[in-house]
């Protein structure tokens, strides 16, 4: 179960990344209230499944998650260049999220 709520605190990192582009310096209520809940969800998810998986594994995933969601839709949503160094340093990135969990030695 802590796996699954750390993907989750992950995927609601990504939606708050992407979200801060749409609260345009946090000056549209909406997306900044959108925004500011998927923060603290996902902040407490991370904090939940920190109970359970190492810190260093638990940080390690939420942030790669994060960071490769955001990577992603940036190029789906935002049209960023996507190279394909860009590409295979995403690929690694996703080998190591799924190595980390892998090599975790927890069963959840």
């Amino acid at each position: 179960m802590a796996w699954i709520l750390l993907v989750i605190a992950g995927l609601l990192e990504v939606a708050w990344a992407i979200g801060l582009k749409y609260t345009e310096g946090f000056t549209r209520p909406v997306p900044s209230v959108l925004t500011g809940a998927a923060i603290v969800g996902s902040m407490y998810l991370l904090s939940v499944a920190a109970r359970t998986i190492p810190i260093g594994t638990a940080y390690a995933v939420w942030v790669g998650i994060g960071a490769l969601g955001a990577a992603v839709l940036g190029v789906l949503l935002f049209k960023e260049p996507l190279s394909l160094a860009r590409g295979l340093f995403l690929a690694m990135l996703l080998a190591s999220i799924i190595g980390l969990k892998l090599t975790s030695g927890e069963s959840q």
